[in-house]
């Protein structure tokens, strides 16, 4: 499956590899960036970034693995291990980073779209002690400042 570099491709892939996961599959597709690993490897490395608020399933990890695979989004071969039997190591495809950049665009502007609506919850809050107030809507000009 390619993917496209279009908004509408852009939106179809964000929304189907994060769809439920959140942060698992662009932290595989991340972690893989950097250097091939194998699975058991991939799933210390998700724990220690703490990019899920309890411990990686390893079941999960390796479904997705298979999926993303299937996507042509990463490759897996099986390496020899020195002192144990084979591991399947995986790796990053030319896909599997388009999809990577991809995610990092949307994520980037998601986190544009966060900070404005704290900074206006924080504001609202800070103007009224803390307590919801009954402000009239924005006007245009203060919209244009978040």
């Amino acid at each position: 499956m390619a993917y496209r570099n279009t908004p509408e491709d852009e939106n179809v892939a964000y929304a189907a590899y994060l769809r439920g996961e959140q942060l698992l599959q662009p932290g595989l597709l991340l972690l893989l960036a950097r250097r091939p690993m194998h699975g058991y490897e991939l799933i210390q490395s998700l724990n220690r970034l703490s990019f899920h608020p309890e411990e990686c399933d390893p079941a999960t990890v390796y479904r997705n693995l298979r999926r993303m695979e299937d996507d042509d989004l990463v490759r897996s071969e099986w390496q020899a291990g020195e002192s144990g039997p084979a591991r399947r190591v995986y790796h990053l495809t030319a896909e599997g980073d388009r999809l990577l950049n991809m995610m990092a665009a949307n994520a980037q502007r998601r986190r544009k779209q966060l900070e404005a609506f704290l900074t206006l919850f924080a504001d609202t809050r800070l103007d009224n002690g803390g307590v919801p107030s009954n402000k009239p809507p924005l006007r245009e000009e203060e919209t244009k400042t978040q």
